[in-house]
């Protein structure tokens, strides 16, 4: 997915076609969080066919490199980014922004830009927080049935 990112020609996407790339970011974060949300959903059902320690972290990979491709794509207008000029300081960005570090280097200064910051971290909190919950959950009970299938004396 990292070398799709760079490899795909996203330059046709930011200030000469905003309403393609509204949408298609729009669309990008409605779809990744419903697969999420199905996960979550799965997880809290106890479902045994769920595999969330393989889609989750996917989705959750694909969750940042939506936003580091609006990022690139805010960063090509005029005054949205200071110190943006990349893919690779878009994603820097992304992931700053995800571990709440915020090393300055990067700031937004337009609306557009500073807009897409605060929905990341509002996703984040939302459907990004409430998949690792749920995969730390999934992790947690496969532990207890594994101990407890050795505890019982089954190979």
């Amino acid at each position: 997915m990292v070398t799709a990112y760079f490899l795909l020609p996203l330059d046709h996407l930011g200030p000469r076609r905003p309403a393609l790339s509204w949408t298609l970011f729009g669309l990008a974060l409605a779809l990744i969080a419903l697969l999420l949300l199905r996960q979550v959903v799965q997880v809290l059902l106890d479902r045994p066919e769920v595999r969330p320690g393989l889609v989750i972290p996917l989705l959750t990979c694909l969750a940042v490199l939506v936003f580091a491709t609006a990022y690139q794509a805010l960063a090509q207008r005029p005054g949205e980014f200071h110190g943006l000029t990349t893919r690779l300081d878009a994603l820097y960005f992304t992931v700053v922004t995800l571990a709440t570090v915020g090393y300055g280097d990067i700031t937004p200064h337009g609306q557009a830009a500073r807009l897409v910051t605060i929905l990341q971290i509002l996703y984040a909190f939302v459907f990004l927080t409430a998949a690792a919950t749920a995969l730390s959950s999934h992790l947690r009970g496969a532990l207890r049935r594994h101990e407890s299938t050795h505890r019982n004396g089954a190979p």
